[in-house]
C-alpha cells in the first residue's frame, strides 16, 4: 500500500530558502581564555565551518583562492584573535583581523561584504595550517580594534543599566500604545473590507492589475504602523499562480488575515499572553531590555537544531537559530536581523550543544527567546528523541494557541529523504512529507543518507518540510553510549 502525500496542515505559509550551515572542532578544557572572564571561547573552525560564515557562494570561491601563504606576508594569532596582512593589488596589503569571541570581522578593503573573501580566507589557512600563525602579541592595529569593540559592549551594558534605571512616564506610554492600538484597528476594518471584495471578486480575476492593488493595501498596513499585516499581504501575493494548490494556500492566508482582523476588534476580552502574541503577529516588536528583565527565563543545555540565514532585501539578513533544551525539553528560537551587511553579535553552530539561559518573549506560542548569558564552552549536542508523533503533537498545540506561528521546529525521526516522480519527499511514519529543497542540498542529502533512515531537524510551514540538519540514529543513544556526533548533514548556506 502506497504511502499517503500530506500536502497540507494549517500554519502559517512560510517558504525559507535555506539556513546557514557550519561545522566546529568543539574545543577543550585548554581551550579557555586565560584571562577568565569577559572574553569568549576560542573557536577551531573546520573549512566547512567558515565556508558556512560567507555572506555567499561567491565569496567563499573567492576566500578560496587567497588561502596560498605566499599571499600573506603576516599571519599572527593569539588567544583572542587572528590577523594577517593580504597582498592585494595595490602597493599596501589589506589588514585583516578576526575577534574569535564571536567570531568579529575587521578588514582595510573597500568591500562591502561580511565577512569579506580576506576575513574568510584567514580564517580558512588557520583552520588548515595553524603553524603558519606566530604566537606573538598583536600589532598596534589589532590591539586597538580588539580594546575598541570591549568599550563599544561596556558602553553598550552601560546604556542599558542606564534605560532600565531610567523612570518611565507610563500614563505618556500608555497614551502612545493606544494610539498605535487605535491605528491599526482602523486599519484593520479597511483590509477587512478589502479582503472581502477579494472573495466576492473571485480569485480567478486576480491578474497584473489587480495585483498592484494588494501591494498598494500593503503599503496603506505599514503606513498604519501594522507592517505585519502588509507583509502577510505580499506573501499571499507573490503565492498566485504558484503551484496546483495555489488557489488553497491563498484563501489560508487571507482567512488568517481575517482572523487577526477580528482578533483586533475584541483585543480588550484577549488574555494577555494571546494579546501580545497578536502584537507581534502585527509586526509590533517587543522591546529586547523588556524581555531581558521581565521574560521567563530557562537555564538547560540547548542543542542547535539549525540555523536558517535569507536576505529579505539588499540591506538586510534574517537569520533563525533553532534550538532544543535538553532537560526542559523546550523548543527556541532565536530570531534577529543584520543590516548593510553587518554580522550577527552572536554566532551558532547546527549540531553543537551550548549551555546558556534563555529569555522568551511574552506570547502563547513560547517560542521565540534571546540569550541572557552563555556559560562555558561549546559542547556535544544532546539531540531530543521523544519521536516524531510527539513532534506533531508539539506543532498542534502551538497552533492551536497561535494560529499565526510562521514556521514550527520539527524533528522527523527514522525518516527517508527520496524521490518520487522526480520531487523530494521525506518517508515518515508511513507518509510522505513534501521537502522544500534546492537540487545541490538535495543531492548531498541523498548521498550522505544512502536511502538509510536518519533523524532530520525542519521547520514546518504548513505545507512543506524544509530540511536543516540530518544525523544518525546512533547520535539518538544516551550521552553515555554514543557521545553527541556531527551531523551527517546540514543544509548549504544561501
Amino acid at each position: 500500500m502506497a504511502a499517503p502525500i500530506v500536502t497540507h496542515c494549517n500554519g502559517g505559509p512560510w517558504a525559507p530558502n535555506g539556513p546557514q550551515a557550519a561545522r566546529m572542532i568543539l574545543p577543550g578544557p585548554d581551550s579557555h581564555n586565560q584571562q577568565g572572564e569577559g572574553r569568549g571561547i576560542r573557536m577551531a573552525f573546520t573549512m566547512e565551518g567558515v565556508v558556512a560564515l560567507a555572506p555567499d557562494d561567491a565569496s567563499a570561491k573567492a576566500a578560496k583562492g587567497l588561502v596560498s601563504p605566499a599571499k600573506w606576508p603576516l599571519l599572527g594569532a593569539d588567544d583572542h584573535a587572528v590577523w594577517g596582512e593580504c597582498q592585494g593589488s595595490g602597493s599596501k596589503p589589506y589588514q585583516t583581523q578576526v575577534d574569535l569571541n564571536g567570531p568579529a570581522f575587521r578588514c582595510s578593503c573597500p568591500s562591502r561584504k561580511f565577512p569579506c573573501k580576506h576575513g574568510l580566507a584567514l580564517l580558512m589557512i588557520q583552520a588548515q595550517n595553524p603553524q603558519l600563525f606566530q604566537a606573538t602579541p598583536p600589532p598596534a592595529w589589532v590591539s586597538e580594534w580588539l580594546g575598541s569593540r570591549a568599550d563599544k559592549a561596556q558602553q553598550k551594558e552601560v546604556r542599558q543599566a542606564e534605560k532600565a534605571a531610567a523612570p518611565v512616564d507610563e500614563q505618556a506610554q500608555a497614551k502612545r500604545e493606544a494610539q498605535r492600538w487605535q491605528r491599526m484597528e482602523t486599519a484593520a476594518q479597511e483590509l477587512q473590507r478589502w479582503l472581502c471584495d477579494q472573495v466576492s471578486r473571485g480569485l480567478g480575476s486576480l491578474n497584473a492589475e489587480v495585483l498592484q492593488t494588494w501591494q498598494t493595501m500593503a503599503a496603506r498596513m505599514v503606513d498604519a504602523q501594522a507592517p505585519g499585516l502588509g507583509v502577510r499581504i505580499r506573501e499571499a501575493a507573490a503565492g498566485i499562480r504558484d503551484g496546483e494548490d495555489w488557489p488553497e494556500r491563498t484563501l489560508a492566508r487571507l482567512g488568517l488575515m481575517q482572523l487577526a482582523c477580528e482578533a483586533l476588534q475584541r483585543r480588550a476580552s484577549l488574555p494577555p499572553a494571546l494579546q501580545a502574541e497578536l502584537r507581534a503577529m502585527l509586526g509590533w516588536p517587543h522591546d529586547k531590555a523588556e524581555v531581558l528583565e521581565h521574560g521567563e527565563r530557562v537555564d538547560d543545555h540547548w542543542t542547535v537544531l539549525g540555523v536558517v540565514a535569507q536576505d529579505r532585501d539588499d540591506k538586510l539578513t534574517e537569520r533563525r537559530v533553532w534550538l532544543h533544551g535538553a532537560r526542559s525539553q523546550r523548543r527556541a528560537l532565536l530570531w534577529d536581523h543584520a543590516f548593510g551587511g553587518r554580522g550577527f553579535e552572536q554566532s551558532f553552530f547546527a549540531g553543537t550543544g551550548v549551555s546558556a539561559t534563555l529569555a522568551f518573549f511574552p506570547g502563547t506560542a513560547g517560542l521565540r527567546a534571546q540569550v541572557v548569558d552563555q556559560a562555558g564552552p561549546p559542547a556535544a549536542p544532546q539531540w531530543p528523541d521523544a519521536g516524531t508523533a510527539h513532534e506533531w503533537d508539539g506543532v498542534a498545540r502551538r497552533i492551536a494557541a497561535s494560529p499565526w506561528v510562521f514556521s514550527h521546529p520539527v524533528v522527523m525521526h527514522h525518516a527517508v529523504p527520496l524521490l518520487r516522480d522526480g520531487q523530494p519527499y521525506l518517508h515518515a511514519d508511513e507518509h510522505l512529507l513534501r521537502l522544500a529543497v534546492g537540487d545541490a542540498d538535495l543531492w548531498t542529502l541523498l548521498a550522505a543518507t544512502g536511502g538509510h533512515a536518519v533523524h532530520l531537524a525542519c521547520e514546518w510551514d504548513g505545507s512543506n518540510l524544509v530540511p536543516m540538519t540530518a544525523w544518525d540514529s546512533a547520535s539518538h543513544k544516551p550521552q553515555a553510549e554514543a557521545p553527541g556526533q556531527s551531523p551527517l548533514w546540514q543544509r548549504s548556506a544561501t
